[in-house]
């Protein structure tokens, strides 16, 4: 029977509670992970709506709607999303502080507590729910056979 590589394996000394706990806390960087996805998604659409919106404005002074293409330019192109801040200051913001510390946290979490080793809580689930033997159930990539 094969089972984990030893970095997937539970040092000595560390209890069900602890491996339970850094499970959770790595299951929260990875909701903080996807958050983070969406507001680089939402960065990337800020410029391009903006963009956008310049050509927009291009074509409504091709199409001899001057007023409106001057409100539009001097009200909406290039303004800031929030107070002071264009979309890229919003992630920089986010990743320098909360991404950061959270990231560093659950890092330290697992040196203290693991030694270092992450996804423990995972690694013993797919030990309980796989088919020792049956293809498709490797315990590793190296126990794969062609």
């Amino acid at each position: 029977m094969s089972g984990p590589d030893p970095d997937h394996q539970r040092p000595d000394g560390v209890d069900d509670a602890s491996v339970e706990a850094l499970g959770k806390l790595s299951e929260a960087l990875e909701v903080v992970e996807e958050a983070r996805g969406l507001l680089y998604a939402f960065h990337r659409r800020c410029g391009t709506a903006d963009l956008t919106l310049g050509e927009s404005v291009d074509l409504l002074r091709e199409a001899g709607h001057a007023e409106l293409a001057d409100r539009i330019d001097e009200e909406l192109v290039g303004r800031n999303i929030l107070a002071g801040r264009w979309s890229f200051q919003v992630v920089e913001e986010y990743d320098d502080g909360y991404y950061a510390s959270f990231r560093d946290l659950e890092r330290r979490a697992r040196d203290e507590l693991a030694g270092g080793r992450r996804h423990l809580f995972e690694a013993e689930m797919k030990e309980d729910r796989r088919t020792d033997g049956l293809p498709g159930h490797e315990a590793t990539p190296d126990d794969v056979t062609d």
